[in-house]
């Protein structure tokens, strides 16, 4: 087939939706099939990006067709890039959705290419309701979800959403697959070198854009309890601030974690990831809210114990008391269970049942659902 896919990729960061849209365009082509991707021109403007920088220097991935063209808040660009997609005549175009910032852009796009009659529309949504929701969001949705011919969610909260706004949208639920695209894992000692961190440590990692749903605050609040201090636990944030510093360095000097926590706040390149998940005991995901997290499929490639709260999709990936722990979004209890890990020295343990547990989150069965949901449509399903 021939297939594009809308959404963000190199030269953008895109924090893990550029990496997953790049890995699923090589699993897309291992199976035979020619795929290009549409990226941004302009992803955000300035003035609404909360990061540093919204590109990364690092080079592009070798073998895939990349075209930097959809500009976010231009609809004259929409309406090109949707004659030109149409006249393509792609078999088989993908979308991401994940907010609904982008809603009326990719809402337009793929409204003029269904116009050609041939090319099936399959969107892959991260969320539907978005984590901090504003007015007129679920209309937003509602305007993309139109031109699309079937859903791939990776939560049940997100298939559940989708249920409600869409309800006769063809769809299925599968899980986010593995981040496989970071490396190997290293030996614990030689990734603590490489990061000047002790080889005697106790080290928790918490990983990714730092936003307010993801719950920072609510580690570093558990990272108060006299319990981690006594084990001498140490927290290594990695991860750019989408939220306000003030707000988590205020915590830390409240309660004067400074020796406890090691901030790596810049963002972190490619070839960077694999070092923090090496060098750590375990990933804590603290979250206030989620659908699903790419964190938790980067921890299953490095086989990595998890740490999550019971919110939206975490539980249905991170299975309690299987790869890690499910406690509810509050820092005694999240305390609780980093004491337990530690005392019941369960890393081992943890460890085994990830490297069980992680085969079925394979990008082949991955792809397979995509086509699914292709093959319904054509059949009238």
């Amino acid at each position: 087939m021939r297939i594009v896919i809308l959404g963000s990729a190199h030269p953008l960061r895109g924090g893990g939706i550029a990496s997953f849209n790049e890995r699923l365009a090589y699993a897309l082509q291992e199976q035979g099939h020619q795929v290009d991707i549409y990226s941004f021109s302009l992803q955000y403007p300035h003035v609404l990006f909360p990061g540093k920088s919204q590109y990364t220097e690092e080079p592009a991935p070798v073998g895939l067709s990349i075209f930097s063209k959809v500009n976010s808040i231009n609809p004259f660009n929409w309406i090109k890039v949707g004659r030109e997609l149409k006249k393509a005549e792609y078999d088989l175009l993908i979308v991401r959705y994940w907010m609904p910032f982008f809603a009326l852009c990719l809402g337009t796009i793929q409204r003029i290419v269904h116009k050609n009659k041939k090319t099936k529309i399959v969107c892959i949504a991260d969320n539907i309701v978005p984590h901090e929701r504003r007015w007129g969001d679920i209309n937003l949705t509602r305007y993309f979800l139109h031109a699309v011919d079937g859903c791939i969610t990776m939560s049940k909260a997100v298939l559940e959403n989708l249920k409600q706004i869409a309800p006769g949208m063809p769809a299925r639920c599968t899980p986010h697959p593995l981040y496989d695209n970071y490396g190997e894992k290293l030996e614990k000692s030689e990734a603590r070198t490489l990061l000047n961190l002790s080889p005697d440590e106790k080290i928790i990692l918490f990983f990714g854009f730092i936003r307010r749903y993801k719950g920072l605050d609510l580690l570093l609040e558990a990272m108060h309890d006299p319990r981690l201090r006594d084990m001498r636990v140490r927290l290594l944030v990695v991860g750019e601030y989408y939220d306000r510093a003030a707000h988590y360095q205020a915590i830390i000097d409240k309660y004067e974690l400074q020796s406890q926590i090691i901030l790596q706040t810049d963002f972190v390149p490619n070839d960077k990831v694999a070092q923090y998940f090496s060098a750590s005991d375990c990933v804590v995901l603290p979250y206030r809210s989620a659908t699903q997290s790419g964190i938790t499929q980067v921890a299953y490639h490095f086989s990595l114990p998890m740490i999550a709260t019971n919110v939206g999709g975490l539980p249905e990936i991170v299975k309690d008391g299987v790869v890690g722990f499910v406690v509810e979004p509050d820092p005694r209890m999240i305390a609780d269970a980093l004491v337990r890990f530690y005392d019941e020295k369960r890393e081992q343990d943890f460890v085994r049942h990830i490297e069980a547990e992680k085969r079925k989150y394979n990008w082949t069965t991955f792809v397979n659902e995509i086509f699914s949901i292709v093959n319904d449509k054509n059949s009238g399903g």
